[in-house]
């Protein structure tokens, strides 16, 4: 058994959130998006399991909010 864990780069993540790169340091500053993880002295990364967490969390959240897509923080 294989236990592979993926890193994603920001632009990756990027992609996978349709968020901009600032927004994505906003939602880390705020503790609603897991914070990267130093993967070389000047390279980080997020692991991929903690963005699918997040996303799935955000679907959960705005199917929950009447009428539908609001932003919620």
């Amino acid at each position: 058994m294989t236990d592979s864990v993926r890193i994603l780069r920001i632009h990756q993540v990027r992609e996978r959130t349709g968020l901009s790169r600032s927004t994505i340091y906003e939602l880390v500053a705020e503790g609603v998006l897991p914070p990267p993880v130093r993967i070389g002295r000047r390279t980080a990364g997020w692991v991929e399991a903690e963005i699918s967490d997040f996303i799935r969390r955000r679907i959960a959240e705005s199917r929950a909010v009447p009428g539908g897509a609001a932003c919620v923080r």
